[in-house]
């Protein structure tokens, strides 16, 4: 980023996407060790949401 651009939550996220993703998966991994499938559940949700976003976003648009 450059400073004469100011940081949005959607610029950051996109930039931090990946350990965004790792750390979700790992929360609901300690999720599930403790007996806590639906939490887990919805944690992992979450990761796939913002991977599939994010996979919407980049694609190229054919036309």
């Amino acid at each position: 980023m450059t400073d004469d651009v100011p940081e949005t939550v959607g610029s950051i996220s996109e930039l931090y996407l990946g350990n965004i993703l790792y750390a979700l998966e790992r929360c609901a991994l300690a999720m599930a060790e403790e007996g806590k499938s639906a939490d887990a559940q919805f944690y992992r949700g979450i990761g796939r949401l913002l991977a599939e976003a994010h996979g919407k976003h980049r694609k190229p648009v054919e036309g």
